[in-house]
């Protein structure tokens, strides 16, 4: 029997910020915008420690911070 030929696929996108906006396509919406993600973060426990205590000082949660912190690194890579 002869063998199918293999399924026509698009072409794959090769823009980073095509590929993020389909990852992130997938994530929760939340009000605003904005989106939920979920994960798990490996530090060392003097890094942790150091977060934790900013988050203090700031009297801030924790995954306030990191995500403020996230986002500044976000606006700090666009202008680059």
């Amino acid at each position: 029997m002869p063998r199918r030929p293999p399924p026509n696929k698009p072409p794959r996108k090769s823009v980073p910020e095509e590929l993020a906006k389909d990852a992130i396509a997938h994530e929760e919406a939340i009000a605003g915008d904005k989106v939920r993600m979920t994960f798990r973060v490996v530090l060392p426990r003097p890094v942790a420690e150091a977060l934790a205590t900013r988050a203090i000082r700031e009297e801030k949660n924790i995954g306030t911070l990191v995500t403020e912190i996230l986002e500044a690194a976000a606006d700090c890579s666009k202008r680059t």
